[in-house]
């Protein structure tokens, strides 16, 4: 087989990278280890920056988006019986919109299925060759042949645990990590939310966020010690902590129903540097994850597309290397200023089990700042919402 672009990993950013490589008249092949309902069936955050939801657009997915989706013009911080609203629109100009991430990648499947996209699913033993030559080549299993896809470039969207990070010899890649001491309990449920736009909590008994789908699908979580299990938590007891987080107000308008997902996810921050090496190209989670508490983790990964999109078709069309020369430092650079804004939040509304009375106080008096100053809220509004590309 031989293709322009080989693409690890079929997820939305895969996905979203052939989408607009095709439309720029450039081959590209999606190699994605499991299949579709499988990927289909992931449960995960739907906050779009508006600098995501242009790209969307722009790639020619968005319809559904912009008929479903629900636009966000502001968010609340929660501290005890206080509520600060972040008012985005009003700050900086910029709005968020609220669609699942498994809706972006329906979006995307129907789309590139209809112009003839290859996307093969169910591949296994994945290898990449001769990154640093002028043939690379990704060799794989696929219906019980043994195949070999020959390219131009590879982009590794293959995630955390896929081989395409891996293929940077060790000697040039440095990782950075902080592994968090907790993880957050989430639950999915056909229940109307309980306010119209995200509830970051921060409270005593530990973080909180109340989140939604639609208007009858509301996503929910708790932080929970590490070494906590599924099956100790039945849905009555997620709902008593849940309230009990909440300011009484909101809590007492909270309706309750059956979990249809629940599950415990870790968190930790992760940079892998440099985000590429020879022929190959990281794009999302294979090169860095974030702490779902600043929203950034899927609009990271568009950001990465966005910028190695712009950059293949700069050289397909001019023969120009200068984009692919620079990818790593440009998308780094939005990396790490995204990291640090997850980590800021993770720090201001979480309980960690080291935090002393002056860790406490810290919190409190950035909240404070939060509540007093407009300032303060702009920086938050502005980071929140996605700086532009």
């Amino acid at each position: 087989m031989r293709t322009q672009v080989a693409v690890i990993g079929g997820g939305p950013a895969g996905l979203l990278l052939s989408r607009l490589l095709m439309r720029a008249g450039i081959d590209a092949v999606v190699l994605e280890r499991r299949s579709r309902e499988r990927v289909l069936s992931r449960i995960r955050a739907g906050v779009l920056e508006a600098g995501t939801a242009d790209t969307l657009r722009r790639a020619g997915v968005g319809e559904r988006m912009d008929r479903e989706g629900q636009v966000h013009s502001g968010c609340y911080l929660s501290a005890g019986e206080s509520l600060i609203r972040i008012p985005f629109g009003e700050l900086c100009g910029r709005n968020v919109t609220v669609y699942g991430q498994t809706e972006v990648t329906r979006d995307l499947y129907a789309a590139q299925e209809a112009d003839g996209a290859v996307i093969l699913h169910d591949v296994e033993d994945v290898a990449l060759h001769d990154l640093d030559g002028d043939a690379p080549f990704v060799s794989f299993r696929h219906e019980g042949g043994e195949h070999r896809l020959a390219c131009d470039y590879v982009a590794g969207c293959d995630g955390f645990h896929g081989p395409s990070r891996q293929a940077i010899p060790a000697e040039i890649r440095r990782e950075f990590e902080r592994v968090y001491p907790f993880g957050w309990l989430g639950i999915l449920s056909e229940t109307p939310p309980v306010t119209d736009e995200l509830i970051y909590a921060n409270h005593e008994r530990g973080f909180a966020l109340c989140s939604l789908r639609n208007p009858m699908l509301s996503r929910y979580y708790v932080q929970v010690g590490l070494d906590e299990k599924i099956e100790d938590w039945s849905d009555d007891r997620f709902w008593d902590e849940l309230r009990a987080r909440l300011p009484q107000g909101t809590a007492d308008g909270l309706v309750t129903g059956p979990s249809i997902e629940k599950s415990i996810a870790p968190l930790r921050s992760f940079v892998s540097e440099p985000m590429s090496w020879g022929r190959l190209f990281l794009c999302g989670d294979a090169a860095h994850i974030v702490p779902p508490t600043g929203a950034k983790g899927l609009n990271l990964a568009v950001g990465d597309v966005h910028y190695l999109s712009e950059a293949l078709i700069a050289f397909y069309r001019d023969r120009d290397r200068g984009k692919l020369a620079s990818y790593s430092e440009t998308a780094l650079a939005r990396v790490w200023k995204a990291v640090r804004f997850s980590w800021q939040m993770t720090t201001l509304l979480h309980r960690f089990p080291d935090n002393t009375g002056f860790d406490r106080r810290m919190q409190e008096a950035e909240l404070g700042q939060l509540e007093a100053s407009e300032t303060a809220r702009r920086l938050v509004a502005e980071n929140y919402t996605g700086a532009p590309y």
